[in-house]
């Protein structure tokens, strides 16, 4: 994920100490019921469309935004999934993170699976029975999703 500008900004006054970072997780689904997944560029992993909210920014647009710079796909906000604390990251720089996740389920409206952008090595459609090794959170959050009741997840 490239860093966005407000966190290089504040990255400059206070080096690697721990921020606290809201943040969008998409469960893209086609009508072919397939799964928009993208391996990222800086580990190589498979996982759901992510990103880092800008200050201010709203999050179904925000995850919008990303899915679109991301992927070239077209998406809509159907709901939310769950909201979720992740973290500490540390990241090999010596960065150090905590994410305030908000997940959304969404449906594809239009637009080819592509990379497009450098975040991203590979991006496309996948059954859930074929998808490549994902996190154990973002296996939850497709199951999550895929849930009838529309309940949003939290602990409690």
């Amino acid at each position: 994920m490239a860093t966005p500008g407000f966190i290089r900004r504040l990255r400059e006054k206070i080096g690697h100490e721990m921020l606290w970072l809201p943040a969008v997780r998409g469960v893209v689904i086609d009508d072919a019921g397939r799964v928009l997944l993208g391996q990222r560029a800086d580990n190589g992993q498979w996982g759901l469309i992510t990103g880092i909210l800008e200050p201010g920014e709203e999050p179904a647009p925000g995850l919008l935004r990303e899915i679109l710079e991301e992927t070239g796909v077209v998406a809509l906000a159907e709901r939310l999934v769950a909201v979720d604390a992740a973290g500490p990251v540390t990241y090999p720089n010596g960065d150090l993170c905590h994410f305030l996740t908000l997940v959304f389920r969404c449906r594809h409206l239009s637009g080819e699976a592509m990379v497009n952008d450098d975040e991203s090595l590979a991006v496309g459609w996948f059954r859930p029975e074929e998808f490549p090794e994902l996190t154990p959170g973002h296996l939850e959050s497709v199951r999550q999703a895929m849930e009838q009741d529309g309940a949003a997840h939290f602990l409690r």
